[in-house]
């Protein structure tokens, strides 16, 4: 699959990444710069908007705008951000628009007089509920900007506890979240970074010489020289300050995580439970060799999410491997909207076929997952008109049947041609000469990591965090919800009917 690219049609859009997230405590260092180029390394998880807090012992400044890291941050402005301390986060909306407001850090004064600055990565479940009870506790005369997203929400209801420490707040609001999250939030003098109990999203600690780092992935670790120490634990918080690195766990682990995170979302150079993404993904390519061979000249991968499993694939099957795509690197997300005449031209804004490797040949072609399978039709069709015998297309992944709550914007799942096609239904949708996926248990497998310690819903539809009813799911809920939701006597949130509705959820 091929990764957000330079329009915003929902019809060729692929699966919106999970954010990314980034902190650093380090006197005497740059901080601004250590978080720039943490959040740099973390790109590829959210391309919407990016931004940090900093904070210089007496004061958190935030500053945030929609666009990529490059274009958000420039050297006077990093310059200008002086302090031992910051957060960082780059975006994709997978609650509230992509709006400067829904950009993070997410900003609220606390009750100590200072602030509080947050970044968040995952998804809530109980959205509707924690913003009753933020409505609720809220003070009318300090209004805030008009955030509507799951993580402001987090940010309100940390700030409202005036007689608590951040850090004892933390400990009370933290066990009242529901869903996915990996955060980083701060105030003036202290870092600190939480895990949701299940651990769906990654989240890492790392050491600088003088400091302190914790990111999304292992790769922000090693792009700015921390060495890798551990995985903040499912449930664990842990603060960082003058007085060094404490830890507490505000809720009994129960591993789950994403399976996603291997097949997609993280960098191939990042390790996941103590398993190299790119080996996996290797791994993965060798199995569905094995599991769907096929007499061919040609392996290719759709880059770059492609290109580990046909590695795989082709030392595997012994066919050849080879570059048939070559992907425009430059292309990355921009808010200019393309005219009729380019939109026709769809994915060869990213991707052109090399011809001289294609013509005559039978090609393999490698991708990581179809959604709604309208990057691969044109694929196909691109390949063939470059003169490919037959094309056949392989997928690292098994077929993507239902929507995720947890923190990736997939479709919807009447949009999800797997929820409505057998493969092979699928296969002629495309115009390939044969579409085959790997076995969710052969994936499971290549990860090494227990099948009951991960989250594999988006496969197969068990869903390890309950979820509410569907009129209180969608990405657009909180939108609507001051006149959408209401509490009953128990102080549990309803919805009015229609107002913010997500597509009915079928159970399998």
């Amino acid at each position: 699959m091929v990764p957000a690219g330079p329009y915003d049609d929902a019809s060729e859009a692929p699966p919106k990444d999970a954010c990314g997230v980034f902190g650093v405590w380090a006197p005497g260092e740059d901080v601004a710069k250590l978080t720039y180029f943490g959040l740099y390394a973390l790109q590829h998880r959210g391309q919407e908007a990016a931004g940090m807090a900093v904070s210089d012992g007496a004061t958190v400044v935030v500053y945030k705008e929609l666009g990529l890291v490059a274009q958000v941050f420039d050297e006077a402005t990093l310059s200008a951000l002086d302090g031992h301390l910051a957060v960082g986060h780059c975006r994709y909306s997978t609650t509230g628009s992509c709006t400067w407001e829904n950009a993070q850090p997410s900003y609220r004064p606390s009750g100590q007089g200072g602030g509080i600055a947050l970044g968040h990565n995952g998804n809530l479940t109980n959205t509707a509920e924690l913003s009753a009870r933020a409505s609720d506790i809220g003070d009318p005369s300090r209004p805030m900007p008009k955030a509507t997203n799951d993580s402001d929400l987090i940010t309100a209801l940390l700030s409202a506890h005036p007689d608590l420490s951040l850090e004892a707040a933390a400990m009370e609001v933290l066990p009242l979240l529901r869903g996915a999250f990996s955060l980083v939030f701060m105030d003036e003098h202290t870092l600190y970074a939480a895990r949701d109990p299940h651990g769906v999203r990654p989240l890492v600690l790392g050491r600088l010489e003088r400091g302190w780092v914790v990111a999304s992935e292992t790769a922000a670790l090693d792009i700015v020289g921390a060495s890798f120490i551990r995985e903040i634990e499912p449930g664990e918080l842990i603060a960082v300050d003058e007085h060094g690195l404490r830890t507490q766990h505000f809720a009994p682990a129960t591993p789950k995580g994403c399976l996603f995170e291997y097949v997609y979302l993280a960098r191939p150079d990042t390790t996941i439970a103590g398993r190299s993404v790119h080996e996996t993904r290797v791994e993965v390519g060798r199995r569905l060799a094995a599991e769907a061979p096929v007499e061919a000249e040609l392996v290719i991968p759709v880059p770059e999410s492609g290109t580990p499993a046909a590695i795989g694939y082709a030392q595997a099957s012994g066919i050849p491997y080879g570059t048939g795509l070559v992907k425009n690197s430059y292309v990355g997300r921009t808010f200019i909207q393309p005219s009729n005449t380019i939109r026709q031209l769809g994915i060869r804004l990213k991707l052109n076929p090399l011809r001289s490797a294609i013509a005559g040949k039978r090609i393999v072609v490698i991708d990581d997952s179809i959604v709604r399978g309208n990057t691969q039709r044109a694929l196909v069709r691109m390949l063939r008109e470059a003169g490919a015998v037959e094309v056949h297309v392989r997928i690292s992944s098994p077929p993507v049947q239902w929507p995720c709550f947890y923190g990736i914007d997939f479709a919807s799942r009447a949009e999800l041609i797997a929820s409505g096609l057998a493969v092979d239904e699928i296969r002629a949708s495309i115009g390939a000469d044969s579409l085959a996926y790997i076995e969710l248990d052969s994936l499971v497998d290549a990860t090494t990591v227990p099948a009951d310690r991960l989250c594999r819903a988006c496969f197969d539809g068990e869903y390890p965090i309950e979820l509410p009813a569907p009129e209180l799911l969608g990405k657009h809920m909180l939108e609507g919800i001051s006149r959408a939701v209401t509490t009953d006597a128990e102080g549990v949130a309803t919805a009015s009917p229609g107002v913010g509705a997500a597509d009915a959820l079928q159970r399998p």
